[in-house]
């Protein structure tokens, strides 16, 4: 049967200062494959480290996972964002994985945020599923995309470094695309009580139940600007549903 082949797949749009470092850490597999979403800043052009650059257009975070599912060539598939890299150790326990017993695997991950490494609160460490056998499909609604798999989830060592926004203007823009797609696509019914109640209890959860305090400003920070986001989409959602 052989040696079970790794893709790592990123998915990209306007990355052009980032994408190279993704694909270097992404160099242990045996295919690194970039779908582009139609990139005006020379990301295709420095994506050429790759095995494969795939251009398409951006049909929604689900519909393009699934995509880079059909076009990976391996028997596993690795997610990949142009924001993170995969440290050896990742890298290491990966090789070590696919020949294991689960169909899916959570890669812990460990956040940035201007400069400043985060180990509390709601932008604190997490595992999300990104390494996944070939048949695996994703489903989901908006920016809320799950892999699902046919088996058991196991969990990786070593760390996906993720290092999101370049400044804060970045990050008060993504708050605004992402709570206006929570808005059109969710199917969650918004009440009044949303609106009012949600944002100060994300904080209290952020800054003290999940001790972002620990993290000083950045830890404030980070809580406020959670607070805001869900401020945005519920009551977004609550202006725009039927």
């Amino acid at each position: 049967m052989g040696v079970p082949r790794i893709t790592v797949v990123i998915l990209s749009l306007n990355e052009a200062d980032r994408i190279e470092q993704a694909i270097r850490s992404a160099r242990f597999a045996d295919e690194v494959l970039v779908l582009d979403a139609g990139s005006s800043d020379g990301t295709v052009w420095k994506a050429a480290e790759a095995d494969r650059v795939v251009e398409t257009d951006w049909p929604g975070f689900v519909a393009q996972r699934n995509r880079a599912l059909d076009e990976a060539t391996g028997d596993w598939v690795f997610f990949l964002d142009a924001d993170e890299r995969i440290d050896e150790a990742m890298a290491r326990s990966i090789r070590a994985c696919v020949e294991g017993v689960h169909a899916g695997y959570r890669a812990p991950r460990h956040h940035t945020w201007l400069g400043t490494p985060i180990h509390h609160g709601s932008f604190g460490p997490d595992a999300p599923v990104r390494l996944v056998e070939k048949g695996a499909r994703c489903v989901g609604e908006g920016v809320h995309e799950t892999l699902e798999v046919d088996g058991s989830i196991g969990t990786l060592s070593g760390t996906l470094q993720h290092d999101p926004y370049r400044d804060l203007g970045e990050h008060l823009a993504t708050i605004d695309r992402y709570s206006a797609l929570f808005a059109e696509h969710s199917t969650r019914r918004a009440r009044l009580i949303d609106v009012v109640f949600r944002p100060p209890l994300h904080f209290v959860a952020s800054f003290l139940l999940r001790r972002g305090f620990q993290d000083g400003i950045a830890g404030l920070q980070l809580a406020w600007l959670g607070s805001l986001h869900v401020l945005l989409k519920w009551s977004r959602r609550y202006v725009k549903q039927p």
